[in-house]
Formats: C-alpha cells, sequence, structure tokens
C-alpha cells in the first residue's frame, strides 16, 4: 500500500501544473545565464548602413507608421546605444545623439570590413542571415550569409495599373522593376525573352548564378505587392498570357495573377531542385497601405501542404504574426518551419514569451530565432536592432522555458535543449546543405 501510494505521488508530480512553483525566479535566473552563452543562428535579418540602398528589394515610405518600439522614445535604444558603443547618456537628446553617430562612424573607420562581424559578437550572434540585394564589401561572408529577392521575377510584364493603386506601390512597384532589369543585365539579355520557356529558363538561370555566388536561400515579399492566395493554372496558360503581353499593352488583373500564380509555383520547384531554403514573408508589413487581410499566412495553406513541394524547405517569416497562434499548426508538415524575427522588435519580452511558449509546446523543432534588423537611421541602426532583438529573444525564451519547467512540463535538460535549437541548431541544420565555405 505504501508502495503503490508512493508511485501515485511520484506521478502526480511529474504531472504538468496549471501554475508555476514558487522556484520559477531562481529557475529563469538559471536558464538566462545558459541561453546567455549561446551563439545565436539569426534566421532573417537586413544588416547594412541607412544610406545603403540595397539592404532591401522594396523601400519603406519615408512617412511609415511605426509601432512605439521601434521610435527614438524607447528608452531601450539607450541601453543598446550604451551596450554597444559605451554611450555615457541616459537620453537622446539631440547634443548626445550626435556624439552616438560620431562613435558609430569612428568605430567603423577603425574596424573597416570587420564592424558588422564586431556587433555579431557583442551580441552574440555566431552567424547572421542576410536578406539583401547585394551583399557588399563591409559584410564578412563568413558571419554573413545571402538570401536573395525574387519577388521581380513575378511581374514582367506591365505594372502600371498595379503601382497605381497607392502611394506604397508607387514607390516599390519600379524599384521590383529595376531588380528584374538587373537579372536580365547580370544574364547578358538586353530585354525580356519573347518566348516563355526561355523567361523560365532565364530565371532559373539567376537562381542558380546566385547560388554559386554564395547565396543560401530565397526570399518573397510578396505579400507586400498582392494577396498571398495563390491558384494553380497550367504551363499553356500561363505561356499564352505571358506571349500576349510581353511586349506592351494593359493587362487584365486576373490574367495577370494567373501568370504570378504560376511562376511562384515556378520558382518553388526550382528552389527544392537546388535544395535553396525558401523564405516567406508572412506578417503585417512596414507602409500604411499593407494588406493584412491578404498578406494572412493562411491563405498559403494549399502551398505548404501541396505533396508536389515537399523536397522544398518553407520558412516563414515573423511566424505569421498577428495570427502567430494559427499559423504554428501549420509546422506539422515535416518541410514548415517558422522563425519570431519581427516579434522581437515590435513585442516586449512579455508578450514574445508567450508566442514562444505556445511554439515549444507544440513544434519546438520547427521554431528559431531572427532578428529582422533593419537601419531604420543612423541612430536607430541594424546595430541596435540587433541588440533589441537578440536581448528580447534571450529574455523570453528563458520566461517561457522556466514557466514550462516549473509546471513540470519538460525537464531542465530539455529547457536546455529547446534553447539552442531555437537559438541556433534549427537554422543552422536547415542552410547546412546550401552552405559552402565562405572564403574570409
Amino acid at each position: 500500500m505504501v508502495v503503490q501510494l508512493f508511485a501515485i505521488r511520484a506521478v502526480a508530480a511529474a504531472q504538468a501544473q496549471p501554475f508555476p512553483g514558487a522556484d520559477l525566479s531562481a529557475m529563469y535566473e538559471k536558464l538566462r545565464h545558459e541561453i546567455a552563452s549561446i551563439k545565436a543562428f539569426d534566421n532573417h535579418g537586413h544588416p547594412g548602413l541607412p544610406d545603403d540602398s540595397e539592404v532591401d528589394a522594396m523601400s519603406i515610405p519615408a512617412d511609415s507608421s511605426l509601432p512605439f518600439r521601434l521610435r527614438e522614445e524607447n528608452l531601450e535604444f539607450v541601453a543598446a546605444a550604451r551596450a554597444l558603443f559605451g554611450y555615457p547618456y541616459t537620453d537622446f537628446s539631440p547634443e548626445h545623439l550626435s556624439s552616438l553617430v560620431k562613435e558609430k562612424q569612428h568605430l567603423r573607420e577603425s574596424l573597416g570590413a570587420a564592424y558588422f562581424s564586431h556587433i555579431l559578437d557583442q551580441v552574440g550572434i555566431e552567424t547572421a542571415v542576410a536578406n539583401r540585394v547585394s551583399m557588399p564589401s563591409y559584410l564578412q561572408p563568413t558571419r554573413f550569409r545571402w538570401v536573395f529577392f525574387v519577388d521581380a521575377f513575378l511581374f514582367p510584364l506591365n505594372n502600371q495599373e498595379l503601382a497605381s493603386k497607392n502611394p506604397d506601390l508607387q514607390l516599390n512597384v519600379p524599384l521590383e522593376e529595376k531588380l528584374l532589369q538587373r537579372y536580365l543585365t547580370q544574364a547578358g539579355l538586353k530585354q525580356l525573352p519573347g518566348d516563355f520557356t526561355d523567361y523560365l529558363a532565364f530565371a532559373s538561370r539567376i537562381l542558380e548564378a546566385n547560388q554559386k555566388a554564395g547565396a543560401v536561400g530565397i526570399k518573397f515579399e510578396i505579400a507586400y505587392l498582392r494577396p498571398v492566395s495563390f491558384s494553380d493554372p497550367g504551363r499553356e496558360q500561363a505561356a499564352a498570357i505571358y506571349s500576349k503581353y510581353v511586349r506592351g499593352g494593359k493587362v487584365p488583373e486576373p490574367e495577370y495573377r494567373l501568370l504570378q500564380d504560376f511562376l511562384f509555383r515556378y520558382l518553388l520547384r526550382e528552389a527544392g531542385r537546388l535544395q535553396l531554403p525558401v523564405q516567406i514573408h508572412t506578417a503585417v508589413g512596414a507602409g500604411d497601405y499593407f494588406n493584412l487581410s491578404g498578406g494572412k499566412v493562411m491563405n498559403l495553406e494549399n502551398i505548404l501542404r501541396d505533396p508536389r513541394f515537399d523536397n522544398v524547405t518553407f520558412v516563414l517569416l515573423h511566424g505569421g504574426f498577428p495570427y502567430e497562434r494559427e499559423a504554428i499548426w501549420l509546422a506539422a508538415r515535416k518541410n514548415v518551419y517558422f522563425d519570431s524575427s519581427l516579434m522581437g522588435l515590435f513585442l516586449y519580452p512579455a508578450q514574445l514569451k508567450n508566442v514562444l511558449r505556445q511554439w515549444l509546446e507544440l513544434f519546438p523543432e520547427k521554431v528559431m530565432y531572427g532578428s529582422d534588423t533593419f537601419p531604420i537611421s543612423d541612430v536607430l541602426g541594424a546595430e541596435e536592432s540587433y541588440w533589441l532583438a537578440t536581448e528580447s529573444a534571450r529574455n523570453a525564451l528563458a520566461a517561457a522555458l522556466a514557466e514550462m519547467v516549473c509546471e513540470n512540463e519538460i525537464s531542465e535538460a530539455q529547457a536546455v535543449a529547446m534553447a539552442h535549437a531555437y537559438l541556433h541548431d534549427t537554422a543552422a541544420g536547415i542552410y547546412r546543405k546550401a552552405m559552402r565555405p565562405a572564403s574570409p
């Protein structure tokens, strides 16, 4: 009877509880110390200087609304400046900010190409994926890995009607056209191929060439340009539309969408063939005209669950925020992964903790860290957002795992393993096949 009672008590002690024990704070501090030692693999960011036009294929309108946490009045950025540059002040008054800008400039001049690698060292990042049009000489390839944009391939025809829809598109559609022209020049072409088969071959050639140049993945920002609902047209239908309008003329939107839908699926197939992971923007976007309902991540479900794309590794950037609670169930697919980029900048750790806890309780092997760093200004550069995103993620992760341990959901050893997977191992594993040794 005593043995039976002991066994019952032992089982009861292992049962998950709805509230953490009294040792929650101690467990948080212990895990936070462990997590601080993990060198991160940043799945997604736009590193670069504020005057570098190639940190993204598109641009954020100057008058865009920013959430509070990304404004200069957020005092966390003062903490970032103090940690990264020894900023001696406790505010961002104009006279103090000038000293910060000068200190950054001095450090860039003294470190040269090692400057941003030094920033990674400061925030505890081993490797950072750089979503950029091209890689500059000031990002060392041993630390920064390139993912390039492919949306431009979806817009080879007359885009005047699309650009006229709102000011954001008026700004960004020409940038996509400029990138497509750049790819044509890269391929040695003076104009778009007249034949659809040749156009597809051109797109494939750029993917192959960029992979040889060191790219480890491709990136879609398509939600900024149109809804992410994709039909499944045949090749003959797409070819007929392309051939009809490739040399000019207004394209009816339904026909253009069908061509884009085919091209989107074609690029996915090519990425699978080349073993290039596919990153897709799946969250709210910058600018005042981003269509949140059209860009909702669940619109991609027919693509993600299509068995024809079983060989494609999908990385859903920003976790579908603010629909992350629904979106995580898409990670049941073996080839679908999520990162928490952008959320670590928009959400304070108390809220990010709840997101990470749900994800870790469901599919801990399918989620990873990302910063979504971006140079907003001379003051709030990629450097500060690297610091803010990384600190947020480490604090939120420690809090989520501490609660899970103290409520008997997982062991402490499991918590540490999950931390390593989220911060480094999952992302490193995804890009391992695509990564080639980089020259210094």
